[in-house]
C-alpha cells in the first residue's frame, strides 16, 4: 500500500464506531505503517489509536500508545507535532484515570504522570482546571477525604478553558460527588441547565443521567430516575467500556425493587466480566450484579443464563452460587487496590455495594412486565408509590368481573347423589361445583364401604380429576380401574361411556390405536342401547380421538351424527359446535367454521359458561375477515374468560388490535401477556416479548421497543430458538438505527449476517447485507456501506436472485461514487452493465426502474472520469421509461443531469429547454429546484440572455458569485 492509500484507510477507522473493530482495524493498521517508516503517519495512528483504546474498551493498550507519542513529541519535535498537541494534552486525562484503574500501577505512577501533566500544562500557558479534577479524583479514589474536598474547591474555582472537560462530563464528576455527601438536590439543580442543553460529547448524556439516579430517588423525582435510568442504559448497553455504568444501573434495578430486571441486565452483560476495561470496571459490576443475584436467589431456585467462555461452557448458573462468586471477585479486587492505595476504602466502598437491598417503595421501570414480581422468601411487596392498586394499569374488562358465588351442596345429599351432582357439573363447566361435590362425597362417605358401581362412578370421576389437573396417566389408570368395575358389575352402558372416555385419553398418548378402537366400539353399542344423549355423547367422543390424530375429516363426519339438539343437552351441543369450528378451520374452510364458531358462542351465551363463550369466541376472531369484528370477539372472550385462560386471550386480542390497526392499544395486551406468563412462570414470554417490541415500533415508541427487543433475544437464544432470535435481532436492528444507534445497529445485522451463512439462508442474508449498507450510506460512511453492498450482490448472486443483485451492485456503484473511489465505482458499474443486459426486455416495472437507475449511476461515473459524451448516450430515453412507470422524481432527478452535460458539451440551446420544462414540473419545495434553476440560470447565460438569468436567480434567491 501507498502512503496515500495508507492515510485513506485511517481516515475510514476514524469514522469507524468505537470498539472492537475499529480497535482490530487500528492495530493492522499500525503494523503496515510501522513497515512503511513513515512518522508523520505512525503518530497520528497512534494518537487515533489512544483514543480507540479509551472508548472502545481496553485502555491498558493506550498506555503503550500514548506513552509512544509523548516520546515522540519530546525526543525528536517535528512540525506536524505542534497539530496534536493540544490531543496530546488532553490524553493525558486519559491517562490519569486509566492508571487509577488498574491496581498493578503503582500510585507513585499516577502522582508522577500527573505532576508531569501540570507541568506540561503550566508550561503552555493552560488552566489547571482539569489538572485539579484529576488530583481531585486521585483522592476521593483513595478515601482522602479532606484532600478530595480541598482539590474539589480548586476544580470549581479555577478558570474552565479548552482543555476543560466538556460541558456535560465536568457536571457528572460534579454530581457524583455530590451525591457521594449527600448532597442530592445540589447534584440535580447542577445537571437541570446541563441536560436543557445541547451535548455532542461521546459520553453524554448517559453519563451524567446515570449519575443522577440516585439523587432523582431520594428526591423524590421518581419519574426523572426512571426516565434517566430507560435512556441512560439504552446508550450504554452496547459499550464494554462503560462496563461501570452498567453497574450503577444493575443497583438501581435492585434498590428500587426491580429484582427481575436486575438480573436481565447482570444476565446479558455477565460475560463482559471476563473481558472487562479495567480491574476497577469488573470490581463495580461484579459487586453491584452480587447484589442483584443475592436478591434474586433467596428462594435458592432462580438460575442465571451465562455464555461460553474459554475453558468454560454456557449454561445456568444457581443465582447464589454466582453471588458467591461475584462477592468474591468485587472484595479480592477490592483488596487489591486497598493493597495498592494503602487504605481500606475501596473494601469498603465493595461492602456498601454488596449489602445493598431494595429499600423504599416499588418503581416500576419494566416496559414489558406491568407488575412488580412476588419477592421470594416470603415477603410482602411493598406498598406502591403512590397507592395504586397491584394491578394498576389492568383492563377494565377483567377488573370488573364479579367472582362467582361459592358453590352449595345439600347437607342430607347421600354418595350417589353427590356423585350425580359433580357429573352434571363437569358436563356444565361447573368446577367448583364439580370439587365441592366430590370433596363432600369424599369427606362423607369416602371411608364408608359403598355398592361397587358407586365406587366405580367415584373412581370415573377421579379421572375427570387428574385429567383436568393435566395428569394424564393418572386420569388414564382411573378409567381404566372404573371401567373394570362396572364391566364386573355386568353395567355394559356405563362401562361404554368410561371406555369412550378412556379412549379420547389414549388417543392423546402413546396408545392412539387402542384408544381410537375403544371409543368406535363404545360408539357403536350406545348407539345401540343408549339414550339420545349417550348417543350423542359417543359420536362426539369419536370426533374428540380422530381429532387428536388430525384426521379432520373423519373427525368432521363423526361429528356430522351428533343430533343438532345433542341429544337435549345444551352444554354438549355448545362443545360440539365448537370442535366443529376446528375441524373447518384446520381443513380451510373458513366461512364453514367461522358459522360453527358463532352457532357454539350463541349456545355459550344461553347456558352462561364463560369458558364456552370464551373458545368460541376465540375461535370466531381467528376466522373472520374484518379486524374490527375479531376484536370485538376478543373483547367478549375477555370479558368471560376464566383466570386460566386469561393469557391466551390477551395474546389474541392483541394481535387482533395489531390487524385493526390499533397498535397502542395491542401494546397494553401484549404486556398483561408477559406480565402473566412471568407471574405464572409459563413458557414463552421470549416470544410475547418480541411481539410487544413490534408493538412498541409500530407505534414510535423506539426506546421501549429496543429494550423490550434485547430482553427478548436473550430470552430466545436461552431456550435455542436461534431462527426467532435472529428475526428479533433483525427488528432490534432496524429500531436501532430508527433511534439513530448505528453501531449497535451494524453490529445485530453483521451477527445476523454471520448466522445466515447457510445457502437456504442466501436471499435473508442478502438483504441483511443490503440494510447494513443503507445504514452506512445514509450516515455518510460511503465506502464501508459499498463494502456491504457488493457483499449484498454477491449473495444474491449465489441466491439466482437477478433483479435484487442488479439494485445491489448499483448502490455499489452510488456509495463508491460518493465515496470518491472511481475505480471501485467504475468497477461496480462495469458488473452491473453487465447483468443489466441479462434482464433487458422484460416489461416488469421494477426491471425498468433498475435499468434505468443503473444507466444514471454509469453516466454520473463517467461524468467524473470527464466523459460527458459517453455519459449523456446511456441517458438516452431513460427518462421516458421512467416516466411509464410512474417515477416522476427519478425520471426529473435524470433529466437535470442530462442538462449539466449539455452545458458541459457546450449545447446550451438543447440544455435550456429540457431544464425549463424540468424546472416547470418540480414541486416548489422539492430539493432539486434551487440545483435545476441554477443550471438554467448558467444556460441562459451562455445563450446571451443575461436579463432572463438575473429575474431567475431572483425568483429562486441564487447568488451569482456561486457561478
Amino acid at each position: 500500500m501507498s502512503d496515500e492509500d495508507l492515510w485513506r484507510v485511517l481516515r475510514g477507522i476514524s469514522d469507524m464506531p468505537y470498539g472492537a473493530g475499529q480497535i482490530a482495524a487500528l492495530e493492522q493498521l499500525l503494523r503496515r505503517v510501522d513497515a512503511a517508516d513513515d512518522r508523520h503517519l505512525a503518530f497520528v495512528t497512534r494518537m487515533q489509536a489512544t483514543t480507540g483504546y479509551i472508548y472502545g474498551g481496553e485502555p491498558a493498550k493506550s498506555f503503550v500508545t500514548f506513552s509512544w507519542c509523548l516520546s515522540e513529541f519530546d525526543g525528536d519535535p517535528q512540525p506536524y507535532h505542534q497539530r496534536h498537541a493540544h490531543n496530546l494534552l488532553w490524553h493525558f486525562k486519559y491517562m490519569i484515570t486509566g492508571l487509577l484503574n488498574f491496581p498493578e500501577v503503582p500510585l507513585d505512577r499516577t502522582y508522577a504522570v500527573l505532576d508531569d501533566m501540570e507541568r506540561r500544562y503550566r508550561a503552555g500557558g493552560h488552566s489547571l482546571q482539569t489538572v485539579h479534577k484529576h488530583r481531585f479524583r486521585v483522592a476521593d479514589h483513595v478515601g482522602d477525604a479532606e484532600a478530595a474536598a480541598h482539590w474539589y474547591r480548586l476544580w470549581q474555582t479555577t478558570p474552565r478553558d479548552d482543555l476543560s472537560d466538556c460541558a456535560g462530563c465536568d457536571p457528572t464528576s460534579q454530581v457524583n460527588y455530590l451525591a457521594d455527601i449527600g448532597r442530592d438536590a445540589e447534584a440535580v439543580a447542577l445537571a437541570e441547565p446541563v441536560l436543557a442543553g445541547r451535548l455532542t460529547c461521546t459520553e453524554q448524556p448517559q453519563a451524567i443521567l446515570t449519575a443522577l439516579l440516585v439523587p432523582y430517588l431520594r428526591t423524590g423525582r421518581d419519574e426523572s430516575a426512571r426516565d434517566a435510568h430507560r435512556e441512560a442504559y439504552r446508550r450504554l448497553r452496547g459499550n464494554l467500556a462503560d462496563l461501570w455504568d452498567i453497574g450503577d444501573h444493575v443497583e438501581f434495578c435492585t434498590v428500587t425493587g426491580n429484582e427481575a430486571r436486575a438480573v436481565e441486565l447482570v444476565e446479558r452483560h455477565l460475560d463482559w466480566l471476563d473481558r472487562a476495561p479495567s480491574p476497577a470496571a469488573a470490581m463495580h459490576f461484579a459487586a453491584t450484579a452480587a447484589a442483584a443475584m443475592r436478591q434474586a436467589g433467596q428462594d435458592g431456585a432462580a438460575t442465571v443464563y451465562r455464555r461460553a467462555a474459554e475453558g468454560r461452557p454456557a449454561g445456568e448458573v444457581s443465582a447464589s452460587v454466582l453471588a458467591d462468586e461475584l462477592t468474591r471477585t468485587a472484595t479480592e479486587l477490592a483488596e487489591r487496590f486497598d493493597a495498592r492505595n494503602g487504605t481500606t476504602h475501596q473494601s469498603e466502598w465493595i461492602a456498601r455495594r454488596l449489602a445493598v437491598r431494595p429499600s423504599g417503595e416499588h418503581l416500576p421501570l419494566s416496559a414489558s412486565v406491568r407488575r412488580r414480581a412476588p419477592l421470594t422468601g416470603g415477603d410482602e411487596p411493598t406498598t406502591s408509590r403512590r397507592g395504586d392498586s397491584p394491578v394498576a394499569g389492568g383492563d377494565a374488562t377483567r377488573a370488573g368481573k364479579p367472582e362467582a358465588p361459592a358453590p352449595t351442596v345439600p347437607a342430607d345429599a347421600g354418595p350417589d347423589e353427590l356423585l350425580d351432582l359433580a357429573e352434571q357439573s363437569w358436563g356444565r363447566h361447573d368446577p367448583a361445583t364439580f370439587r365441592a361435590a366430590l370433596a363432600a362425597y369424599d369427606e362423607r362417605f369416602g371411608a364408608v364401604d359403598l355398592p361397587p358401581r358407586t365406587v366405580a362412578q367415584r373412581m370415573a370421576l377421579r379421572a375427570a380429576e387428574r385429567g383436568d389437573e393435566d395428569d394424564l396417566p393418572g386420569a388414564i389408570e382411573s378409567n381404566r380401574a372404573a371401567l373394570d368395575l362396572y364391566l364386573t358389575e355386568g353395567d355394559e352402558l356405563s362401562a361404554q361411556v368410561v371406555a369412550g372416555r378412556l379412549g379420547v385419553l389414549l388417543a392423546r398418548s402413546d396408545d392412539a390405536d387402542e384408544g381410537l378402537a375403544l371409543v368406535r366400539k363404545a360408539a357403536e353399542v350406545l348407539d345401540r342401547d343408549g339414550d339420545a344423549r349417550q348417543r350423542a355423547s359417543a359420536h362426539h367422543r369419536v370426533a374428540l380421538a380422530l381429532l387428536q390424530q388430525e384426521r379432520w375429516a373423519e373427525a368432521l363426519a363423526a361429528l356430522d351424527r351428533v343430533p343438532a339438539d345433542a341429544g337435549g343437552d345444551r352444554y354438549l351441543a355448545a362443545r360440539v359446535a365448537l370442535h366443529r369450528a376446528h375441524v373447518l378451520e384446520q381443513s380451510e374452510r373458513l366461512d364453514e367454521a367461522r358459522a360453527a364458531a358463532a352457532e357454539a358462542r350463541r349456545i355459550g351465551r344461553e347456558v352462561g359458561v364463560g369458558e364456552l363463550v370464551t373458545a368460541a369466541s376465540l375461535a370466531y376472531a381467528r376466522t373472520v375477515d374484518d379486524p374490527a369484528e375479531a376484536v370485538a370477539a376478543c373483547d367478549e372472550a375477555l370479558a368471560s374468560a376464566p383466570t386460566e385462560a386469561e393469557l391466551p386471550v390477551r395474546v389474541a386480542r392483541a394481535r387482533a388490535l395489531l390487524a385493526a390497526g390499533r397498535a397502542a392499544d395491542a401494546v397494553d395486551d401484549f404486556v398483561e401477556a408477559v406480565t402473566l406468563c412471568v407471574e405464572r412462570g409459563a413458557e414463552g414470554d421470549a416470544f410475547l416479548r418480541w411481539e410487544l417490541a413490534n408493538a412498541y415500533r409500530m407505534v414510535g415508541r423506539l426506546g421501549e421497543a429496543a429494550e423490550v427487543a434485547e430482553e427478548a433475544v436473550l430470552g430466545l437464544d436461552r431456550l435455542g430458538a436461534q431462527a426467532e432470535a435472529d428475526r428479533c435481532r433483525h427488528l432490534l436492528a432496524g429500531v436501532y438505527a430508527g433511534l439513530g444507534e448505528i453501531k449497535p445497529a451494524l453490529t445485530l445485522l453483521e451477527q445476523l449476517a454471520d448466522n445466515l451463512d447457510g445457502p437456504d439462508n442466501l436471499p435473508y442474508r442478502a438483504q441483511v447485507l443490503e440494510e447494513a449498507g443503507d445504514i452506512l450510506y445514509d450516515a455518510d460512511r460511503d465506502a464501508a456501506g459499498a463494502e456491504r453492498f457488493a457483499a449484498a450482490a454477491e449473495a444474491y448472486r449465489l441466491g439466482d436472485l437477478p433483479l435484487d443483485e442488479l439494485r445491489a451492485r448499483r448502490r455499489e456503484a452510488y456509495a463508491w461514487f460518493w465515496a470518491d473511489d472511481r475505480p471501485a465505482a467504475t468497477r461496480a458499474v462495469e458488473q452491473a452493465d453487465a447483468l443489466a443486459v441479462t434482464l433487458t426486455g422484460q416489461p416488469e416495472p421494477p426491471v425498468t426502474y433498475e435499468l434505468a437507475m443503473v444507466a444514471e449511476v454509469g453516466a454520473r461515473v463517467l461524468t467524473t472520469e470527464n466523459r460527458p459524451v459517453e455519459a449523456l448516450a446511456r441517458l438516452d430515453g431513460v427518462p421516458d421509461r421512467l416516466r411509464s412507470i410512474e417515477a416522476f422524481g427519478e425520471a426529473a432527478q435524470v433529466e437535470i443531469l442530462a442538462g449539466e452535460l449539455l452545458l458541459r458539451l457546450d449545447r446550451p440551446a438543447e440544455a435550456e429547454p429540457l431544464l425549463r420544462r424540468v424546472l416547470g414540473g418540480l414541486p416548489a419545495d422539492s430539493r432539486p429546484v434551487r440545483q435545476t434553476a441554477w443550471l438554467l440560470a448558467r444556460a441562459l447565460d451562455l445563450l446571451d440572455r443575461p436579463a432572463e438569468a438575473a429575474a431567475l436567480r431572483t425568483e429562486h434567491d441564487l447568488d451569482p458569485d456561486d457561478d
